[in-house]
C-alpha cells in the first residue's frame, strides 16, 4: 500500500524570508519591544521607523540564505534560537550576550537540567515547533540561480539603503540610543544578539585556545612569622555561589539567616563588590592579580594566579570542587571534584550538597602536613532550584518555592527558598570552622569566604544573574565577605582583631582577595601589594617591614 504525502502550498523564497523575519522580530521579542517602547514612548514615529529598519535588516539577512537546500535548515535554526532565547529573556530578564553564551557553554548537565521545565517546553512548542512545521510543510519556489542572485542582490542593497536613510534622518535619536542605551534596550534584540554573542564567543575561544599561563610571583617564599609558627598554618578559602550580601543577617538583613556564624564571632564586611555577575568571569578574576578594571579572560589565562603563587611559596594548595568547575584557575594544582567521589548519600544526579565539603575536610584534614591553603568551591545558592541547595532540616522559612519554575511561585515563596539556602551556607561555614577548631592542637587556622556574585530574585522583573556589569543591579554585585581566624593564627600574623572588626563598613571587592591571602599566609614576594591587603593596616608594622 502506497502512502501519499500531500505537498504544502507553494511559496516564493522571498515571501518566506519576509514571513520568518516578521515572526522572529515581532513574536519572539516581547522584552525588547517593551523596553524600546518605553524609551521611545514620546516618539511613536521613530519607534515605527525603528521597527521598519529592523524588519528590513532581518529580511535582508534571511534573504542571503534563501538558496535551495539551505533555506529551510537555516530558517528553522534561527526560529529555534529565537524561541529558546526569548524564553529566558522574557521569563528571567536575561540578556543573551557573549558572557551568557559563555555561561551556557561552561555549564554542566546537572545545572542545565534545572532549566528544562514544562513552561519552557510549552514555550518552545508554540514559538519553535509550530513555525518549524509550517516551514517544513510549504513548498518553496525558487527562481533560476542567476536570476535569483540578481534579484536578491537588488533587494538586499535596497533594504540596506533604506536602513541607512532611516538612520541618517533620525541620527539624533538612534545613535544616542545605540551609544548610551544599548545595554538596556538593543542588547535584548532576539535572535540577533544571540548570534552575535555566539560568534564573538567562538572567536575569543579560538584566539585564546593556545594561551599558556606565564610565570607570576615565582620569587614567593614563606615569611619569618609563618616559619616560626609552632603550628602548621591552614587557611580555607570558601568560594560562595550566588550569595548576595543583602540576605545575610550579619550584614543587617532582618531575618536571622546567620545564627551559627554569629555565634562563632566571625568578621563580616558589609560593603563588598564582585568582579563579575557570573562564575565564568568572577572566579578567574577574584583569584587573579589583574583586578576588575583591567580584567579580561585573555589576561587571566595569560598569567599564573593566587593559587600558583601560594604553591611557589612551598605551601600545600588544593582545590575541592562542588560546582561547575574551577574555570582554569586550578589548572596547575591538585583538584578533587565532589560529584566524582561516589558519595551517594550527599550526591544526586551529578550534584552534591555542600555538606560533602565538610565531610571531606573532617576525613582529610590530616593530609595537610605542611603550611597549607585549601580552596573549596561551593554549590551555595545556585538557582533556579534554590530548594535543592539545602537539606530538609534547614527549611526554616516557609512556604518555600519547590520548583525551578520561578513563575509558579510567589515572590515570598521564592525569597523563602533562597533564604533557606543562605541559612544552609551559614551552617556549612560554621561547620568548617568547627572542624578547624577540633584540630586546634595541630593548626593555626583561618577562613575567608567570598561569594562569586549575587542574585536577582525578581526585583524589577529580573531573575538569576549574569547581567552586563555596567547595568547589573546591586543584588548581583553586592556580595558577602566573611573571615574567621583562630587566636593563634591572629597572634602569629600580628593581627589586631579589634582593628579588623572595625573595618566592617570599609569598601572591599574581589580585587582584595589576592593580596589579603598572601598577607594572611605571610608570603613574601615582589608581587604583593600591601594597599590591597584588607588586613594590612591591622598588622603590626614589623610584620610588613620586610615586604
Amino acid at each position: 500500500m502506497k502512502i501519499m504525502i500531500s505537498r504544502g502550498p507553494a511559496i516564493g523564497s522571498t515571501t518566506l524570508a519576509m514571513l520568518v523575519a516578521a515572526w522572529l522580530l515581532f513574536l519572539t521579542n516581547h522584552t525588547f519591544w517593551t523596553k524600546i517602547s518605553s524609551v521611545l514612548s514620546d516618539q511613536p514615529i521613530c519607534l515605527a521607523l525603528l521597527g521598519l529598519m529592523l524588519f528590513l535588516l532581518y529580511f535582508a539577512v534571511l534573504l542571503v540564505f534563501s538558496a535551495p537546500y539551505i533555506i529551510k535548515p537555516i530558517y528553522i535554526f534561527a526560529i529555534w534560537v529565537a524561541a529558546a532565547a526569548s524564553y529566558f529573556t522574557d521569563k528571567f530578564g536575561i540578556m543573551v550576550d557573549r558572557d551568557m553564551i559563555q555561561n551556557v557553554a561552561q555549564t554542566n548537565g546537572a545545572e542545565s537540567s534545572h532549566l528544562l521545565t514544562t513552561n519552557l517546553a510549552m514555550h518552545l512548542l508554540i514559538l519553535g515547533v509550530l513555525p518549524t512545521l509550517a516551514v517544513l510543510w510549504v513548498r518553496i519556489v525558487h527562481l533560476p540561480i542567476w536570476q535569483k542572485v540578481r534579484r536578491n542582490t537588488v533587494v538586499i542593497v535596497g533594504c540596506l539603503a533604506v536602513c541607512a536613510g532611516v538612520i541618517a534622518v533620525n541620527s539624533r535619536t538612534f545613535i544616542p540610543l545605540w551609544q548610551h542605551q544599548r545595554e538596556t534596550t538593543m542588547s535584548y534584540l532576539n535572535p540577533a544578539m544571540a548570534f552575535i554573542g555566539t560568534i564573538d564567543y567562538a572567536q575569543r575561544q579560538m584566539r585564546d585556545i593556545n594561551i599558556v599561563a606565564g610565570p607570576y610571583g615565582r620569587d614567593a617564599k614563606q615569611g619569618p612569622r609563618i616559619a616560626a609558627s609552632p603550628k602548621k598554618m591552614l587557611t580555607v578559602i570558601v568560594v560562595g555561589e550566588t550569595a548576595r550580601a543583602q540576605n545575610f543577617s550579619l550584614n543587617g538583613y532582618a531575618r536571622d539567616t546567620n545564627p551559627e556564624l554569629k555565634a562563632r564571632d566571625v568578621f563580616a564586611f558589609q560593603n563588598v563588590t564582585s568582579c563579575g555577575t557570573a562564575t565564568a568571569v568572577s572566579l578567574p578574576c577574584m583569584f587573579s592579580h589583574i583586578g576588575h578594571d583591567n580584567y579580561s579572560r585573555r589576561a587571566a589565562l595569560s598569567s599564573e594566579n593566587l593559587v600558583d603563587v601560594l604553591q611557589h611559596a612551598g605551601l600545600k594548595v588544593e582545590w575541592w570542587e562542588n560546582n561547575t568547575g574551577p574555570k582554569s584557575v586550578a589548572d596547575r594544582i591538585p583538584t578533587v571534584t565532589m560529584s566524582e567521589t561516589g558519595d551517594n548519600a550527599l550526591c544526586t544526579n551529578g550534584e552534591c550538597l555542600d555538606e560533602i565539603l565538610v565531610k571531606r575536610l573532617r576525613e582529610h584534614i590530616a593530609d595537610f602536613k605542611d603550611n597549607s591553603v585549601l580552596v573549596v568551591h561551593t554549590m551555595g545558592s545556585h538557582g533556579p532550584a534554590y530548594f535543592q541547595r539545602y537539606e530538609p532540616g534547614f527549611e526554616k522559612f516557609k512556604p518555600a518555592c519547590q520548583t525551578p519554575e520561578l513563575s509558579e511561585c510567589s515572590s515570598a515563596e521564592l525569597v523563602n527558598a533562597y533564604d533557606n539556602s543562605i541559612l544552609y551556607t551559614d551552617h556549612i561555614l560554621a561547620s568548617i570552622i568547627d572542624v578547624l577548631k577540633e584540630h586546634s592542637g595541630e593548626f593555626a587556622s583561618s577562613i575567608i569566604y567570598m561569594s562569586d556574585h549575587g542574585e536577582s530574585l525578581g526585583e524589577d522583573g529580573v531573575y538569576l544573574h549574569g547581567a552586563p556589569y555596567a547595568i547589573a543591579p546591586d543584588t548581583q554585585t553586592h556580595i558577602p565577605f566573611i573571615a574567621w581566624m583562630s587566636d593563634d593564627f591572629a597572634t602569629t600574623n600580628g593581627l589586631d582583631t579589634a582593628c579588623i572588626r572595625g573595618k566592617a563598613g570599609d569598601r572591599f571587592s574581589h580585587d582584595n582577595l589576592f593580596d589579603t591571602v598572601l598577607g594572611m599566609m605571610d608570603i613574601q614576594t615582589s608581587v604583593y601589594n600591601r594597599t590591597l591587603d584588607a588586613f594590612a593596616s591591622c598588622r603590626k608594622p614589623d610584620q610588613t617591614a620586610s615586604r
